[in-house]
């Protein structure tokens, strides 16, 4: 008989810390397109990625906050690419 250690988290708190981590991610990956895409948008991706792994209720908004991390993620390479640098710069 294999004893297991009890769960000090109910399935409530587990789910809502789980719509927490979706809506967190979503704000994350929004906020990771303008400032410091290089942290918010691994962060975005992490989160969103753990939010559907528990299940989730707020999955649309896990998968858009994944996608807006892989999104800051990409825009990030374009920006090292064609500046050499990751600041944003309009015009000339």
């Amino acid at each position: 008989m294999a004893l297991t250690a009890p769960s000090r988290t109910s399935p409530v708190r587990a789910r809502r810390d789980a719509d927490g981590m979706a809506v967190a991610s979503f704000v994350l990956g929004l906020i990771g397109l303008l400032l410091f895409n290089a942290v918010f948008g691994p962060c975005a991706i992490v989160l969103g990625t753990l939010a559907l792994a528990r299940e989730t209720r707020r999955r649309g908004r896990a998968l858009l906050g994944l996608a807006l991390g892989v999104a800051d993620v990409v825009v990030l390479i374009v920006l090292l690419t064609l500046n050499q640098s990751v600041f944003w710069q309009f015009g000339s």
